[in-house]
């Protein structure tokens, strides 16, 4: 019952980003040409990526990408830079991911993971930040599981779950209801904590009974499902 990456899901979470604005007083001339190019290859980027030509857009991403990692080690604090960095390593993975490349996708979205953070706690309110990093941090755990590193990915599922559950607390749709499934799943692989194997297989017979689970999450769910009440 091993989790594949969820970078279907991921690619269906990604929105257009937008630059921010230039803090010239913190970067030289030379990193302020540089972040401007970067900017310019970002955006291409993202118009690749929108039209699926993912090629092309893993190819703008990776040039934008040594500029903006400058901005941000010559400003750590500056959240707009860490914003931007953080949404260009996630498109890098989610481009990664569509040219097939799967081996890069785990380590961008991992080095991403602190970044998100920063931004979370900066705007708590944002609800996009909060499902983006907790699937994220599912994706990291899935990896890590799929090497066999239990207790690696279980303290990625345990930072997950609380934001998933959360988000469905708030808003209980499908979207963030197969999110905190698919972290539940994965978890019930990664533990042996029968209330994780239970909460999973209540969810999964709630959403297989009203249909709102999706493909990525279904062969699992059916499994547990099926399965006997945790005793």
């Amino acid at each position: 019952m091993n989790r594949a990456l969820l970078t279907a899901f991921v690619l269906t979470l990604a929105v257009p980003a937008a630059a921010p604005a230039i803090a010239q007083e913190t970067l030289s001339p030379e990193q302020v040409t540089a972040f401007n190019a970067a900017v310019a290859d970002f955006n291409a980027g993202q118009k690749a990526q929108q039209a699926g030509d993912h090629a092309g857009a893993l190819a703008k991403y990776e040039a934008a990408l040594p500029a903006i990692r400058a901005a941000v080690a010559a400003q750590p604090d500056n959240i707009d830079y860490v914003s931007f960095l953080a949404n260009a390593l996630y498109l890098t993975g989610a481009a990664n991911a569509g040219a097939q490349k799967m081996d890069a996708v785990a380590p961008l979205y991992e080095e991403s993971l602190p970044l998100w953070r920063k931004v979370v706690a900066a705007k708590p309110a944002d609800a996009q930040s909060k499902m983006i990093l907790s699937s994220l941090l599912i994706q990291v755990a899935n990896a890590k599981l799929g090497q066999q590193d239990k207790a690696g990915a279980l303290t990625y599922y345990n930072e997950a779950l609380p934001i998933a559950r959360q988000a469905v607390a708030t808003a209980p749709n499908p979207q963030n209801r197969n999110l905190l499934l698919g972290g539940l799943i994965g978890a019930s692989q990664a533990s042996d904590d029968p209330a994780i194997k239970e909460e999973a297989a209540t969810l999964s017979k709630a959403m297989l009974a009203d249909g709102s689970v999706d493909a990525a999450n279904k062969p699992a769910a059916e499994i547990l499902g099926a399965a006997s009440p945790a005793t």
